[in-house]
């Protein structure tokens, strides 16, 4: 029986999407739930499995095709694998050979079968998008271990040399190599929102800084009964400053609201959008109806979705929506930035590193854990004075936590 493999039915918001990825080749057996193909849209990539154990038949639409939903992508035989002739009984006994010779013959790769791959080598191949049947495996009976496959990406050069690609400009009396690719549809689409936010807003910037010192006492005291009573989830940075932000969106909801053509749009709930680092690129998870969450589940939600935006597993939905964005550059080392706004919202917190510096504080020098705080908005929604009196609310309690709890 042939079974269709249809491309998933995609959100109004995403309009079609590209096959990035067939992890089979057609002839391939494949198994109920096994990974067929990745297509990559604007917001995530979408793995599609083989509903039913069988032979992939035919694939329709290849790698770099442009699909819509529910569109015909391939056909899996169902059944076909399982009907293929098993070798006989008969035929194992005879010829039996002793048994360090099986041995050796199981552990060495067959002639024309793909080499054997951990899943280490075999993630860091596709990552830099290499043909492991080149590659030479030093492991036991010719398998392809990790630093065979490292070795063949610090070789790339090399290969792209001796390569006929066409995307490769190659000067061989240099060395020097050029490789052109494509643009992923996730960084053209972050690109392209990145030009319409600076373009199509009057995009300003204002700073402040606030000492982390109360923060921090707060969480080296509680840290440990915190983990303990909240399954393992750990007290970090981040759900302060939701909470904060979530406290001075109530009080200012100009800045909570977003500007859809000539109307002015208040929202009454807070969608806090955490941006995150992905192999991909800038994602922008959302924590839905943050402001009935609590530390403990903020952290946990953060938590998940960087597991989930490192493994290329965050949905379409949990990047859907959003009233207002932070952005922590501090986690990599930057000590001040502009962060852009994320449309159609109407501003963006930038968090920064905390840095020991040396403080006037009740008229004496003290060295203090500070950061500095960017606020980006769009200044035909909020007015400076609003942006400003925004950022000192956050700063305020942030340095006295107490006010978080008791809403003041």
């Amino acid at each position: 029986m042939t079974v269709e493999i249809k491309a998933p039915t995609l959100p109004e918001s995403v309009p079609d999407g590209t096959i990035a990825t067939w992890h089979k080749k057609a002839g391939d057996a494949v198994k109920r739930d096994e990974l067929l193909v990745d297509i990559e849209t604007d917001k995530v990539v979408i793995e599609v499995v083989s509903p039913a154990d069988g032979v992939l038949q035919e694939i329709i639409k290849n790698t770099g095709d442009t699909i819509v939903s529910n569109e015909l992508i391939a056909k899996v035989e169902a059944g076909a694998a399982s009907a293929a002739p098993a070798a006989g009984k008969d035929e194992a006994k005879k010829d039996e050979a002793p048994a360090e010779k099986k041995e050796e013959a199981a552990s060495e790769p067959a002639a024309g079968d793909e080499p054997l791959l951990s899943p280490a080598a075999k993630k860091i191949a596709e990552e830099n998008n290499l043909d492991v049947e080149k590659i030479k495996g030093t492991g036991k009976g010719g398998r392809v271990t990790k630093e065979d496959v490292m070795a063949a990406v610090a070789n790339k050069s090399a290969a792209l040399a001796a390569s006929s690609d066409p995307s490769a400009n190659i000067d061989t009396s240099s060395g020097r190599v050029e490789e052109r690719v494509p643009m992923s549809r996730l960084r053209a689409k972050v690109a392209e929102r990145l030009l319409e936010a600076s373009q199509s807003t009057a995009m300003l910037t204002t700073f402040n800084e606030v000492d982390m010192a109360p923060i921090m006492e707060l969480r080296n005291k509680y840290k440990e009964l915190f983990e303990k009573s909240h399954d393992g989830i750990r007290l970090g940075f981040m759900s302060f400053f939701v909470r904060a932000s979530i406290e001075a969106l109530k009080r200012f909801p100009a800045v909570n609201a977003s500007i859809d053509g000539s109307d002015i749009v208040y929202h009454g709930y807070q969608d806090i959008g955490v941006a995150v680092s992905s192999p991909r690129g800038l994602v922008v998870p959302v924590l839905r109806n943050a402001d009935h969450m609590g530390l403990a589940q903020i952290e946990s939600q953060i938590r998940d979705y960087g597991k989930k935006a490192q493994a290329g597993k965050l949905s379409i939905d949990e990047m859907t929506g959003g009233t207002f964005t932070i952005s922590n550059g501090g986690v990599f080392g930057s000590l001040l930035s502009t962060p852009i706004l994320n449309p159609p919202q109407t501003a963006i917190l930038g968090m920064h590193k905390i840095q020991d510096r040396p403080m006037a504080v009740n008229g004496e020098v003290k060295i203090r854990p500070m950061m500095y705080l960017a606020l980006s908005y769009d200044h035909r929604m909020i007015d400076g004075k609003e942006a400003v009196q925004f950022l000192v609310t956050i700063k305020e309690l942030l340095e006295d936590p107490a006010r978080i709890l008791l809403e003041i």
